[in-house]
């Protein structure tokens, strides 16, 4: 029987940036590019961010959208 590690998550919520009418790409970059191997992102945004999923998994991330609800989304992205 093998042991993990528990994968280190953070969690980004940018609904409210978007309400503010700000700009979230630049936060949402900074905190993928943060992050380490086995390392993830739970990112939550008002709406599927299918182009930021797409250039993630571009750049060797993965991605696991999941909606909720409320119609939120929470995007997982990882690095292995």
């Amino acid at each position: 029987m093998s042991t993990s590690t528990p994968r280190k998550v953070r969690t980004l919520d940018v609904r409210p940036l978007i309400q503010r009418g700000e700009e979230p790409r630049a936060k949402i970059f900074a905190a993928l590019a943060a992050l380490a191997a086995g390392e993830s992102l739970a990112l939550i945004t008002p709406f599927l961010p299918s182009p930021l999923i797409e250039k993630a998994q571009s750049d060797g991330l993965t991605a696991r959208p999941e909606r909720h609800a409320d119609g939120s989304w929470q995007t997982l992205f990882s690095r292995e």
